[in-house]
């Protein structure tokens, strides 16, 4: 039997007022897979995460295409049954750990609110999760962090308390846009290893959102490379690095840093290579 993708997106054109951003993504994510959407600033690819978590900024435009999540259709589902999803069922790990929480809030009223509405716990259940939650996520003295606020822990400790919450509700997709891009590079390790921990117990689907092929390689199943709105190249992580097909993945390649080739020189990605898939994203819009 044929099994359906957790999230389905097909030819979605999104216009953020008169400009395009998307033009024609089609992305599935898989059951129990992490697929990377990986690609350059302002390649779109935050904001194919933005849509489909249904909150895309004003002004954005679903122009055509479709997103369904189990077979649901986001587009035209009502907000109340979007906002019911949104933390059940679909979870976002953001990109930067201070903004992601409350600066006002300790973090327990953070974690334990979320839990009492979604899974009607009561409020010694819920902060008893909360502590187990923090547990999982290997922070220390968990009782401790429960009773601070954001900015009395560390970006690392921010991010895992935004990893628990994320997992908290065992949701179907988790939307993970750069998690570990404001962390320093041991700390983005330990944040990589923990999540593909977690997702590997839960059997989530994530869509992990990244400009960076190391990370891909480390947590990824499958991936998708994104260009001005549009996806040039699908593939499973191994097939992508050992076989690239598109000359953007190549050159892409070809810029990257690689640890087991150190005195390598990094090319940029060819100007006229990008002017050209500029130029074939525009034509779309004509």
């Amino acid at each position: 039997m044929t099994v359906a993708p957790t999230l389905a997106v097909a030819s979605l054109r999104l216009d953020l007022g008169h400009t395009p951003i998307l033009r024609g993504v089609d992305i599935d994510v898989m059951p129990g897979e992490v697929h990377g959407l990986v690609g350059e600033s302002g390649a779109g690819k935050t904001m194919v995460g933005k849509a489909v978590l249904g909150i895309a900024p004003a002004g954005a435009r679903i122009r055509s295409g479709s997103m369904t999540f189990l077979r649901e259709d986001l587009i035209a589902m009502p907000e109340r049954r979007r906002r019911d999803l949104l933390g059940r069922q679909i979870a976002l790990i953001p990109q930067d750990p201070m903004t992601g929480l409350n600066p006002v809030l300790r973090i327990d009223r953070q974690m334990t609110d979320p839990l009492r509405l979604h899974l009607g716990l009561d409020r010694p259940a819920a902060a008893a999760k909360a502590l187990d939650l923090l547990h999982q996520v290997r922070i220390r003295e968990p009782e401790r962090v429960l009773r601070q606020y954001p900015h009395e822990l560390s970006g690392g400790m921010r991010q895992r308390v935004l990893i628990a919450m994320a997992f908290s509700c065992r949701p179907q997709l988790i939307v993970a846009d750069e998690p570990t891009t404001a962390l320093d590079v041991t700390v983005q390790r330990q944040i990589l290893r923990l999540i593909k921990e977690l997702q590997e117990t839960a059997g989530t689907a994530i869509l992990f959102i990244t400009h960076d092929l190391g990370v891909v390689s480390k947590i990824c199943d499958r991936v998708s490379v994104i260009h001005s709105g549009r996806i040039l190249e699908s593939a499973g992580v191994a097939d992508l690095f050992d076989f690239p097909q598109h000359d953007y993945t190549r050159a892409l390649m070809r810029a990257t840093p690689r640890y087991d080739r150190p005195g390598d020189l990094l090319q940029p990605v060819p100007a006229d290579l990008t002017a050209r898939l500029i130029a074939e994203a525009e034509a779309l819009d004509a």
